[in-house]
């Protein structure tokens, strides 16, 4: 009898014991989790825009904005690029007498001047052509707007290789020049992807 109640002692306590480990909360239990949400990480801050536009600079002529208001298109670092190839093309073309790459990038009044120019080298005889080895160096300088035509004069600092020969000459002359000049570019604004011509050019401080 006694060695029952032994044994049934003994069944008490590890039943206790027993209850006690399966009772234990191990972890987070479904009612936490029901209760307690897991937290929410915040939300990633929105990157600032990329400015596809360039800025105007503080110092930039107020015109420019004028010119952006007729046209919101007008971009100025893409008008600068357009000049500087512009430039290229009419220095190279004009050494070369190239009328035809001249006309659509000049006013009547300056390819009038132009021709003028390769009429008198043509009649002399004398042959010439530039290079440019590098891009110029390209400034806006000033912006004037008169009704619905735009105005904007772009300071050139270039360095060309010129070549010359003129019929009394046995080996071509070849000049290194550096240039600093004023070149005025107008268009109407009224007309919808008008080009940009050059209207007049000028001696510029280097």
């Amino acid at each position: 009898m006694l060695q029952l109640i032994l044994l049934a002692l003994v069944a008490a306590v590890a039943l206790l014991q027993l209850y006690a480990v399966l009772g234990r909360r191990m972890g987070r239990q479904p009612e936490e989790r029901a209760a307690r949400p897991e937290p929410v990480a915040p939300a990633p801050r929105p990157l600032a825009p990329i400015i596809t536009e360039p800025l105007l600079s503080e110092d930039a002529p107020s015109g420019l904005s004028a010119v952006r208001a007729r046209d919101p298109g007008f971009d100025p670092q893409t008008f600068l690029a357009s000049s500087r190839n512009a430039y290229r093309t009419l220095v190279t073309a004009y050494a070369a007498g190239d009328r035809e790459a001249l006309r659509p990038l000049l006013t009547p009044e300056v390819m009038s001047a132009f021709e003028s120019g390769i009429v008198a080298r043509e009649a002399s005889g004398q042959v010439e052509s530039v290079e440019l080895p590098h891009p110029p160096r390209s400034d806006i300088e000033d912006v004037q707007i008169d009704g619905d035509k735009a105005r904007i004069s772009v300071r050139f600092l270039g360095e060309l290789v010129q070549t010359i020969k003129s019929p009394s000459d046995t080996v071509p002359r070849v000049f290194d020049r550096r240039t600093a000049e004023l070149w005025t570019f107008e268009r109407n604004l009224s007309e919808k992807d008008g080009v940009w011509r050059l209207a007049a050019v000028d001696v510029a401080e280097a």
